[in-house]
């Protein structure tokens, strides 16, 4: 329990903690124990080898999709193959490697900057907290998630991205918008040992059914007990 409440890293804290939705509590274990059986073998769908490639395609991720940076990373890990390769990449060879995933300037900077951090602090190697993720140039709690969960499987919290954003709120698990009071709710509604599978399922379910305009609700598994917040009937 000590964990939920620190949440393992230093998320921020506010003065008066958001009421949840009623019956978001009973939502949120039906939602997981659909979205378990619905999708049991769902994973992060950035590919990777190491801990330091997922943490390059989560922060390549950003505003861009897992299979674009898929066929990125394709080429871009065979080309470099530890941090020291990133940070001493020539200026503008690592943007040009990297520019169609998007925002490739602020991308290449912080892959430099993370690399270059991971060699001076942690001797090349990716941290396990958050704490010392959260130091890393580039890397905010999402991508922390990211990696801490699926490379190290560490529940140190739920990754919110726009699919969690988006289904948490039609499902009625919490009316909040900004992401880390959403994983903080979230946090609360579910137990540890779920956190890291819920996120990537509830990812699954966002891509492949709920989708942001035209929600597949015919469809869905969650029909039955979704209030369908926000969605047009």
């Amino acid at each position: 329990m000590a964990a939920k409440t620190s949440m393992k890293g230093s998320l921020k804290r506010v003065a008066k903690k958001p009421r949840l939705p009623a019956g978001a509590r009973e939502r949120a274990l039906r939602t997981c124990e659909t979205l378990a059986a619905l999708y049991p073998d769902a994973t992060c769908e950035l590919n990777f080898k190491t801990p330091f490639e997922l943490l390059v395609a989560s922060i390549l991720s950003a505003q861009c999709t897992d299979q674009r940076v898929n066929l990125v990373t394709k080429d871009l890990f065979r080309k470099y193959r530890s941090p020291a390769a990133y940070a001493a990449a020539p200026p503008g060879e690592l943007e040009a490697d990297i520019r169609s995933t998007g925002f490739f300037n602020n991308k290449a900077k912080s892959i430099r900057a993370a690399s270059a951090r991971l060699i001076e602090k942690f001797k090349g190697r990716v941290p396990r907290t958050m704490d010392e993720m959260l130091t890393l140039p580039g890397v905010a709690r999402k991508t922390a998630n990211v990696v801490l969960g699926t490379a190290f499987g560490i529940p140190t919290g739920i990754t919110v991205d726009t699919h969690v954003q988006r289904l948490s709120r039609r499902l009625g698990l919490t009316r909040e918008t900004d992401p880390e009071k959403i994983e903080r709710q979230l946090m609360e509604l579910l137990p540890e040992e779920e956190w890291i599978d819920f996120g990537h399922r509830l990812i699954w379910h966002g891509r492949r059914v709920c989708h942001a305009r035209k929600p597949n609700c015919e469809q869905c598994a969650l029909a039955s007990f979704c209030p369908r917040v926000g969605v047009d009937s």
